[in-house]
């Protein structure tokens, strides 16, 4: 599980069960995995994750800085006159952690793309969570502003996918 993390842009991830919630947050040089018990669990099934905090301590830190220092070099580069118009901007995020795609299928044409008139239940994309293609909807009447993700890319809960200038 910390490899599959490691490997990916999630910034958090929480699994839950009935007696057992893991929960992982990349950040500065130590990556904390905790380990809640909700009811008695047998010790075994808890030690493999105490073992693997030891891993994921040192993990992570290697990714942390380099994608945060691009994050910050493409916001100072935005030009300030921008600013006024994102505030009149809707987002539409993502539901879910997942694979984001603009297309039904390789090779097809985008479900939308800057420009396009889109009404609340326009499908604007396709999240893929655990070989699931889940269809995202615009929830919002208006025109498709930008898109904020590349195709293929691994996206987060509640992470913005387009901007919308809503009528």
């Amino acid at each position: 599980m910390i490899k599959l993390v490691d490997q990916s842009s999630l910034q958090e991830f929480e699994v839950t069960s009935d007696e057992v919630r893991i929960y992982m947050k990349r950040g500065g040089a130590v990556s904390p995995v905790i380990v809640e018990e909700t009811a008695s669990v047998a010790a075994p099934a808890v030690q493999p994750a105490a073992g693997v905090a030891a891993q994921a301590t040192s993990v992570p830190a290697v990714e942390t800085k380099p994608a945060s220092v691009p994050t910050a070099a493409v916001q100072t580069e935005q030009p300030v006159a921008a600013a006024p118009a994102a505030l009149d901007l809707h987002k539409i995020t993502s539901p879910m952690v997942g694979t984001f795609y603009r297309a039904p299928e390789v090779g097809a044409a985008p479900y939308v793309q800057p420009g396009d008139q889109i009404n609340r239940t326009t499908v604007v994309c396709i999240v893929e969570a655990m070989k699931l293609f889940n269809e995202i909807e615009a929830e919002v009447d208006g025109e498709i502003v930008e898109v904020l993700v590349e195709n293929g890319q691994l996206v987060e809960y509640g992470q913005p996918l387009f901007l919308v200038k809503a009528r």
